[in-house]
């Protein structure tokens, strides 16, 4: 099984971030949003992962949707996403897990043309998979200072929006961190839409809805102007899918009122207003 080049670099395995040079503290789960470990600090590596018998996982999660995750689960355990368009494939969010039979079986979907990551806790292994397939990371400019392995590859958009190309929007939502993007899909399921969120506005397991969360571990509540905020920004966009970050967490249909319902009834419990 070959391994990337960068296959011993430290990981948290807390987060599953991986840092370019051995080091003490993993700040990312310093931050209130996140945790170290009750059992303290733990690294881990790409050729640990392997050797302990993690595999690579690739399963449909919608039409042209097409999850990427690893069994067992690494550290937060979410997966990514491949949109499957045809000028390109963007994936969105990060695993950790990365080795040449996952590597291939992407290349076989037709590669990877573009990464986009909703926010620091799903930065994952970004430059190891940028590298492989030589594809810019596209991460806010707000959330610059969270990234923990810089390389050129790695680019920083500034503003409400970028577009990636025809149809494929990033949104500065700004839930949960500052930078925190969201991906809308125009073409998707016949030009009906969809947004693919990650937790930045995270499916629920009752998947008629969403939620905001400032910290999910720590149960910090977003604050209502966050949120307010957020709508606003997504309001030019229709989507009737959601997709969040864990494997099957998808609203399947009418997601842009699922959002807005949502966001009703978490501001009427945060604000105390009566039914």
């Amino acid at each position: 099984m070959r391994l990337p080049t960068d296959a011993d670099l430290p990981i948290c395995a807390t987060c599953g971030v991986q840092y370019g040079g051995a080091r003490e503290d993993c700040p990312i789960c310093l931050d209130e949003r996140q945790y170290v470990g009750w059992d303290g600090q733990r690294w881990t590596s790409l050729a640990k992962l392997a050797a302990a018998g993690h595999r690579g996982r690739i399963e449909a999660e919608g039409v042209g949707v097409l999850g990427v995750g690893t069994d067992p689960p690494t550290a937060i355990g979410q997966r990514a996403l491949l949109v499957l368009t045809p000028a390109g494939n963007v994936l969105w969010d990060m695993i950790t897990y990365l080795v040449e039979d996952l590597a291939g079986r992407i290349r076989d979907l037709g590669g990877i043309r573009a990464i986009a990551i909703s926010h620091p806790h799903f930065y994952g292994s970004m430059t190891a998979f940028a590298r492989e397939f030589d594809a810019p990371v596209y991460i806010h400019s707000r959330d610059r200072d969270w990234v923990a392995r810089r390389d050129p590859l790695v680019r920083f958009w500034e503003g409400e929006t970028h577009e990636l190309w025809d149809g494929l929007t990033l949104i500065n939502v700004g839930v949960h961190f500052a930078g925190g993007q969201v991906l809308h899909w125009a073409d998707a399921d016949d030009g009906a839409g969809a947004m693919l969120s990650g937790d930045i506005m995270t499916v629920v397991p009752d998947r008629r809805y969403v939620s905001f969360m400032y910290s999910y571990p720590n149960l910090i509540p977003e604050r209502p102007e966050v949120i307010r905020r957020g709508l606003a920004r997504l309001a030019p966009y229709p989507f009737e899918r959601v997709y969040g970050a864990w494997w099957r967490r998808v609203v399947h249909t009418d997601g842009k009122a699922a959002v807005a319902r949502s966001a009703e009834r978490y501001l009427r419990f945060a604000l105390g207003e009566e039914d």
